[in-house]
């Protein structure tokens, strides 16, 4: 539904921090499914672990915070310019099985909370049929002048 371009629209990441590639469902507000293809040329992987290369947890949880990012409708989140949704809260992630080189992720979020603030997505990041990680996500709206 949306490539690596037509990502690069709407979020603010870009390589080697941009984790979502492709997005093959998306529902403005509601639902989406992602795609990131792990490369063992990520500049994470020389020292985590050189021997046995792991995708870091909080970089899991990073895929799916982009990919909530474009859940949350264009008219809601980005056409302020002074305005950021940033993570505010992770609760209950889990790590089940470790992400490898060569893995593609399927990132699966959805909104289970919504407001004129804050969001909140549950997340399913998953390698075929094997659940790898999951857990929900809580953000919200700041003024850039606020951080900055």
């Amino acid at each position: 539904m949306m490539n690596l371009l037509e990502i690069n629209k709407r979020i603010k990441q870009r390589p080697p921090f941009q984790m979502i590639e492709r997005v093959i469902e998306l529902e403005p507000n509601v639902s989406a499914v992602g795609i990131k293809n792990v490369s063992v040329n990520e500049p994470y992987f020389v020292g985590h672990f050189p021997d046995a290369p792991i995708m870091p947890g909080v970089l899991i949880i990073e895929c799916a915070a982009q990919l909530c990012s474009l859940v949350i409708s264009p008219e809601n989140a980005a056409n302020d310019e002074n305005k950021l949704y940033v993570l505010l809260k992770v609760r209950d992630f889990k790590f089940l099985k470790p992400v490898i080189p060569g893995d593609t992720l399927t990132i699966s979020v959805n909104c289970t909370m919504a407001s004129a603030s804050a969001y909140e997505f549950s997340a399913v990041i998953s390698v075929g049929d094997t659940v790898k990680a999951k857990g929900s996500m809580l953000f919200t709206s700041m003024d850039k002048n606020a951080i900055y």
